[in-house]
């Protein structure tokens, strides 16, 4: 490895590492840090990386056909199916109606109208890498702007054949190909032959992921080594990248059609564990990458014209989406979600936008001010997403549905539930079948509505909000239960019940160990785990089926339960250092084994009284913190 590769690596990773947990705490999520990374270092900032970006980009890309790929592997071909409404519908009208609105802008300013069409429809793609990454970082992959944004992404991904297959036949000149650029193997061909060859290569895939790949992997998990598992996960999904490639289809597509194929193959689960940390390292590459192509100069030279193409073109997509949100029923909240999020220019148009260019389409200063239109979208697309969830959603999203919902709370019990998923759900049947009533409230429109439908009665309302907590009755309440999923509006909720209502007994689901550390150091005590009794019913289950006796396990589960509690609070001190964290966790787990080890040798408590006096768990915390 050469000095010079060796270096720009460290430029990368530094860059990396002091750029996204930034951007992360400043609540802006991974996917700006990092091309706020590759803007440091790119050579129209500090200069580290030079011009070489382009080849980078394209080692890169990878990060993206294996994120298409595990995609793939989560999209059951049932659960393809039954989308295929919402592929075909919102996705086709987003991929027209937009590519025919940036067309008709561009003939106005002059551009040919085969270069037009031709960048119109590469101007349509979203970021597939950027919007999945967004919505998952802020748990709305599964929401219905989620769900949308996703058929939208399959479309463009899947209309690409069509688009490398129809860019061609608007060139001016047939041979245009061979003005730069390694020629594909299916060049010089005529056209039936073309289609034919991508069908041959296609069905090849569909065949190889059936009665090749399988088996293969079988062979090679009989070996029982990690290191070729993973070496075979990137072989197939390498090898299929370089079969699109040769056709002149996309890598990535034909990555989505393999994962989809072995969605059902027992090797899922093993294949995501081995793809997964390529992925996440190639695609913090692939954004680093688009912000180091930014070509400033461009925009120092003529700003007022590169900043007006690229609020045109987030406006004009925006706009689309915005009225398909409405036509396909979309609440407020979720289509400004779907809008802004899909609102940028995807990573296959540096693709597209190259392949124009070397068919000569379009020239070659019209090619660099849309590759710095493109990536500048896609830095934007963030901070839409973080302007929208701090500054839109809580003046328009909340007062809309206010408007559309007449009625107040009038009704008083003596629980309140903030939250009604799954977890509120559930607990609000419980109590109800129980003869407590309880008053519900969701912030969430769709959900309400749903759960009206289904007989519950439910308020729609901001928890937070102190006038929506007087109006459901906190005054008088005796416990207020949180099953919010997201932690800033609960550290809000209990914050406000804190400073109003000290009398309120709070109670709270956590999702995870560290959401029960923040409520923990809230000063909320009664924490529920929503995973811990679940987990252990299981694990019992399991003593049960290996011949233990149920009383004996389920004994052990609730000692199990009561040391894991006394556990967490002693580990709360130290969540924010990482290194006395895993100290002390290693030694009160080593703790808890002994103790429940003892439990079982012995028919009496004894080592109850020595847990609640914390005196061995306090003394392995002193020793090892």
């Amino acid at each position: 490895m050469s000095d010079s590769l060796l270096g720009q690596a460290v430029v990368y990773l530094a860059a990396a590492l002091l750029c996204v947990p930034l951007a992360k705490r400043l609540g802006m999520g991974s996917v700006l840090g990092y091309l706020l990374a590759g803007i440091l270092i790119g050579p129209f900032g500090l200069g580290f990386v030079g011009h070489e970006g382009e080849s980078i980009m394209h080692f890169a890309e990878f990060g993206v056909v294996m994120m298409l790929f595990l995609i793939g592997l989560e999209l059951e071909p049932a659960h393809f199916w039954k989308m295929r409404t919402s592929i075909l519908g919102l996705g086709s009208l987003q991929l027209v109606l937009t590519s025919t609105m940036l067309a008709g802008g561009l003939l106005l300013l002059g551009m040919d109208w085969r270069g037009a069409l031709a960048v119109g429809m590469a101007l349509a793609m979203s970021s597939t890498a950027i919007v999945l990454q967004s919505l998952k970082e802020k748990g709305l992959g599964s929401s219905q702007a989620g769900s949308s944004s996703f058929a939208v992404l399959l479309f463009q991904d899947i209309a690409v054949i069509p688009m490398l297959a129809l860019i061609p036949l608007l060139a001016v000149q047939a041979s245009a190909v061979a003005h730069g650029g390694a020629p594909a193997l299916l060049d010089g061909l005529p056209v039936w032959l073309k289609a034919a060859s991508v069908l041959v290569a296609v069905a090849a895939v569909i065949v190889a992921g059936r009665y090749v790949v399988v088996p293969f992997l079988r062979i090679i998990t009989r070996a029982s080594v990690r290191e070729l598992s993973v070496a075979a996960a990137l072989l197939i999904i390498v090898g299929i990248a370089w079969l699109m490639k040769l056709v002149g289809l996309s890598p990535a597509l034909g990555a989505f059609l393999a994962g989809v194929l072995l969605a059902n193959s027992e090797f899922r689960h093993e294949l995501e564990s081995d793809i997964e940390p390529f992925k996440g390292l190639l695609l913090g590459l692939f954004f680093i990458a688009v912000g180091a192509s930014i070509n400033f100069r461009l925009l120092t030279d003529d700003p007022a014209r590169i900043l007006s193409l690229v609020l045109a073109v987030v406006a004009v997509k925006a706009a689309v989406l915005v009225a398909l949100g409405r036509i396909y029923r979309l609440s407020f909240d979720q289509t400004s979600i779907f809008a802004l999020g899909l609102s940028q220019v995807g990573e296959f148009a540096f693709v597209l936008l190259a392949f124009i260019n070397r068919l000569g389409i379009v020239a070659g200063d019209w090619t660099d001010t849309l590759m710095a239109v493109t990536a500048l979208s896609m830095t934007m697309t963030p901070l839409l997403l973080l302007v929208n969830e701090r500054l839109v959603l809580p003046r328009f999203g909340t007062r809309q549905q206010e408007e559309r919902e007449a009625d107040l709370i009038d009704t008083e019990h003596p629980v309140i539930i903030a939250g009604f998923s799954s977890f509120g759900s559930t607990l609000g049947r419980f109590l109800r079948a129980n003869g407590v009533e309880a008053t519900i409230l969701d912030h969430d429109s769709d959900q309400v509505d749903l759960l009206r439908r289904m007989g519950f009665k439910v308020f729609y309302g901001d928890a937070t909000r102190l006038d929506i907590l007087h109006s459901a009755g906190a005054a008088s309440a005796r416990i207020l239960f949180i099953a919010i999923d997201d932690p800033a509006t609960v550290e809000r909720l209990v914050s406000t019940v804190r400073s109003h209502f000290p009398g309120l007994t709070i109670m709270a689901r956590a999702g995870t160990n560290l959401d029960a550390h923040e409520l923990l150091d809230l000063g909320v005590e009664q924490v529920y785990r929503d995973f811990l009794d679940t987990s252990l019913r299981a694990g019992v289950e399991v003593l049960a089926q290996l011949g233990q006796r149920r009383y004996s396990a389920t004994r052990s589960a609730q000692h199990f339960i009561r040391y894991d509690e006394a556990a967490l609070r002693q580990l709360t001190v130290h969540r924010h250092d990482t290194s006395a964290y895993i100290s002390n966790a290693r030694e009160l787990i080593r703790l808890q084994e002994q103790l429940l080890a003892s439990d079982r040798a012995s028919t009496h408590n004894q080592h109850d009284h020595a847990w609640d006096s914390a005196s061995p768990v306090t003394a392995a915390t002193e020793k090892t913190a």
